[in-house]
Order: structure tokens, then sequence, then C-alpha cells
């Protein structure tokens, strides 16, 4: 029986909850492997495994996703973005079924690299084709819902493993890449079942098929003739390039703001810690005092829920809310509790009895939920929807590949970090987090609610600084003029020169890091 048409979904929601499969196999992974390394049918079939071959075991699909992400742009703008977003899930598709059939670890190792260059194939161009299929006014909770499956997936991941731990055979530890090669798969044919790009079509001048696709997306013509069908002329031109051209066309002088802007967000709300805090968890409140049953529980079972339970409703009002908000609301909550927890270590004030035990373990779970709120979501939304037509997949893909390489570096120096100190590592990434606050509250524009093709004007000529940075200007006495504004209201880009400052000072960041 078909939906009243009053209750059936826009085909634009419909292809964006259906390309967001991708966010599953994402979360599931990271909610799953974890128990599943180690688990004792997995160490009867794999041997012993040494504390460092595990957490290369683990992180290597972060590794492996950074390389093809970088290099997923350009593909995407010639063959479309759902093409490439279906290769990444047959090589996921590959990894999984490797990993469920594995008989010795460097099988399964090799299972991961694969799984890991299909992510990173369509974690970026989804996040595009998302962004490009959506109204205005409706695109921050869609372009939010590949985080919002992924946090749900990572809960299910999780609880899956606890449950099938119970099996008595190498079956406990295979059953969740068996689930996860079974989704891949079927976001694989689903991709060929959607529409393409109406964006993508016209900036390959193809301009009566985008108008065919706007109608099956369920998009009002006004809406689409305002924002979807609206794309520049020198946009569609320099669509028609080559590989080559396409990654050297994000660093042009009137683009390269851009692409510095979603490097430097994509890559440092990774370096606020976020992976460090989720891998190690258990680590984190076994060292505050808890014992080792009850602190694994605390890190999975029920940080899993509680993430799950804050997602939901940061995805349905992600266009309720500006994204500079998010930036910032996320950057002092995110940075003071990382300072808070340093503090405690440093003065001595955790102990397995006390108080000052009980202020880490909440500052934790109030970590991971604020930035579940908050960074989670507005980084990638940001990323593409800043972006022209011309550089919208390059720049996000190169963007996404440096937060995969940061991601695998905080999961790799996390260990390293605590090991040495117990406040050293909530020092360093409660700096990086307060230090991203004030780029972003500096240089980033509102974006909220503007139709794509209206926001690159914006970014089309030099502007001043942002929020309190004109309010710092005008306090040290230096003259400027009114800030550009779009809709009503404020949107503002830094000056080439200012942007090639903060990607100096984001390379000194990972250096520091290093």
């Amino acid at each position: 029986m078909p939906w009243p048409s009053q209750l059936r979904p826009a085909g634009y929601t419909i292809a964006s909850l259906a390309v967001s499969l991708g966010g599953i196999l994402n979360g599931y992974d990271t909610g799953s492997v974890g128990a599943v390394v180690t688990m004792p049918q997995f160490s009867e079939t794999m041997g012993e495994i040494s504390p460092g071959l595990l957490g290369f075991t683990v992180s290597v699909i972060m590794f492996a996703g950074a390389i093809p992400s970088f290099f997923s742009g350009p593909p995407a703008d010639r063959y479309g973005r759902l093409a490439v977003v279906a290769a990444g899930a047959v090589s996921f598709a590959v990894g999984a079924v490797l990993q469920a059939s594995a008989f010795s670890l460097a099988q399964f190792i090799v299972g991961r690299v694969f799984a890991g260059a299909g992510e990173g194939l369509f974690l970026g161009v989804m996040n595009v084709y998302i962004c490009e299929i959506s109204p205005s006014a409706r695109r921050g909770t869609l372009a939010s819902l590949p985080q919002l499956f992924s946090v749900l997936a990572m809960c299910a991941g999780y609880f899956t493993a606890y449950g099938s731990v119970k099996i008595q055979s190498s079956i406990a530890w295979r059953l969740p890449f068996v689930i996860m090669a079974v989704i891949a798969v079927a976001m694989a044919i689903t991709c060929f079942l959607l529409p393409p790009s109406p964006r993508w079509l016209v900036l390959r001048d193809r301009h009566e098929e985008a108008v065919a696709v706007v109608q099956r997306l369920g998009i009002r013509p006004a809406e689409a003739e305002k924002d979807i069908l609206r794309v520049r002329d020198e946009d569609v031109s320099k669509q028609q390039t080559s590989f080559s051209h396409s990654l050297r066309l994000i660093w042009a002088r009137q683009y390269r703001g851009r692409t510095i802007l979603a490097l430097f967000i994509l890559g440092m709300v990774q370096l606020s810690g976020i992976d460090g805090v989720m891998y190690y968890a258990p680590t984190l409140f076994a060292q505050a005092g808890l014992p080792e049953n009850t602190a694994g529980f605390l890190a999975s079972g029920l940080s899993g829920i509680l993430i799950v339970t804050i997602s939901i409703p940061a995805a349905i009002l992600a266009d309720k809310w500006g994204r500079r908000t998010s930036v910032i609301v996320g950057g002092v909550l995110l940075s003071s509790l990382m300072f808070l927890m340093g503090i405690m270590y440093a003065v001595g004030a955790v102990h397995h009895t006390g108080a000052g035990r009980w202020v880490v373990i909440v500052s934790i779970f109030a970590f991971a939920l604020s930035y579940a709120a908050t960074w989670a979501f507005v980084g990638k939304i940001y990323a593409s929807e800043i972006q022209p037509g011309c550089t919208r997949a390059a720049s996000n893909a190169v963007a996404t590949g440096l937060s995969f390489f940061t991601n695998g570096i905080v999961a790799l120096i996390t260990p390293i970090l605590l090991a040495k100190s117990a406040f050293g590592a909530y020092f360093l990434f409660g700096g990086l987090s307060f230090g991203t606050l004030v780029v972003l509250g500096l240089y980033m524009p509102e974006t909220r609610g503007e139709p794509l093709e209206s926001i690159q004007e914006v970014f089309s000529k030099p502007l001043q600084l942002h929020g309190f940075g004109k309010l710092l200007r005008r306090g040290l006495g230096s003259s400027s003029s009114t800030f550009g504004r779009l809709s009503g209201r404020t949107s503002v880009e830094s000056s080439t020169a200012e942007l090639d400052e903060l990607s100096r000072t984001h390379a000194a960041s990972v250096r520091v890091l290093a």
C-alpha cells in the first residue's frame, strides 16, 4: 500500500538516507573491531598478537583510507559522485569478506586495507552528493545523516560483538564482518538506483537531465532555479578539466582560501582528541581508578548509548542553529573539559578513592557528548558547502584524506602520551581545540540556510575578520569597512594572505604532534 502523498518522504530525503549507508559501515567497524580483536576466539584463530601489532591492525584502516581519499575528487568530477561512492562500497565489501574469511593475521590486515580504501573513496564524496541534492533549508540536517548513522552503527557494532562473543567458535568474531559485507553490497547496488547529482549534471553541461533529476528528487521549481540549477559559467568550463588540473585548481588563488579552511576544520576537529577518547576510553577510565570490567562497559556500552541519544536531536536541529554557533560552543566546551582533566592529573587530585576521579570520568563523558552534538556534524557539512561546484569534490576529498591521516595520528600517539604523562595528552588536545576555536571564530563565515551558489558569491572577494575578530580589530583601533552581508546575515572570509597564515598555523600544529 503506497504512503499518503503528504507523508511520503521527498526524493532528496530518500536519496540522502540511502547514500548514508556509508556512515553505517564506518561506525559499525569502529564499534566492533576493538571488541573483535580482544576476543579469545580471535586469538585462537590468529595466535597471540603484540600490543603494537594489535594497534596497527586496528588503525591501518584509517591510514589506508587517506591516500584514496586524497585522489577521489577528480574521478567524482569526471564519472559522477555516485560512481565513486559505489566503487568505495565494492572495495569495502571485498575488505569485509577478506576479514570475515581470514585464517591469518596477514589476510585480516589486507582486508582492513581494502575496507579503508573503500571508506576513503566514499566518505567524503557522499557528503558532497548530499549537499548537492539538498534544498538549502534542509541541507544541514540531511548532511548530518552519515554522522548520525555512524554513531548509531558504532553502538550497534559494540553490542553485536558483545553478544557474539558468547558463540563458541570463530563465528563470534567473523559475524560483524559478514554483516558489514552485506551492507556494503546493498550500498553499492543502491548507488545505481539513485539519481545523479543535478549540480554535477549542470557542471557537465547536461542541463536537461538536471531538470529531470530535480523533478525526480521532489525539489520545488523555485528552489531549483534559485539554488541547484544556478551554476556559474566559469564553474562549468573549469569542470571540463583533466585529473591533474582538478587537483591544481583547488589551490588557484580564488579557491585557495576555501580549500585551506576545509583542510583546517576537518583536520583540527580530529586533533581535538576525540578518537583518542573513543578508542582508549577503557584505558582512560581505568587510569581514573575504575575496575577493568566497569571501565570497559562505561567506555563502550553506556557511552555509545549516550552519544546516540545526543546525536539524534543534534542532527535534527542542525539547520536550527548556525555553523559558527556549533563551532564556538563546541570549542569552548571541548577545550575547557580537556584543560580541566589535565589540571586534575597535574595537581595529583585523581586517586582510586576521592572525588577527583569522578570529575575526570564525568568530564570524559561530557567531552564525547559535546563533540557528538557540535563538531562531529559541522565540520563535514561546512567543508562541502563552502566549495564552488568546480572544486567541491576535489577539495572535500583532500580535506577528508587529511581527516583520515590526523585520525590515525591521534590513535597512534594517544597511548604513548598517556604512558609518558597522565596530564600531557589532555593539555595537548585542549590546546589544539582552543587554537581551532580561535582560528575558526576569526575566519569562519556563517552558511546556514544559504543556497550553495550564494555562498560562493561571498567567497569571491576578500573580506574581513568575523565575529570577535571584528571587535578585536576595532579595539586595537584599526580601520575597517562594514562586513559583507548575505541575505541579511553576516558572512565573512579573510583575505588570501590571512588564510595562508591559517595554513601555516595548521602545519605548525601538526609538527607539534610529530
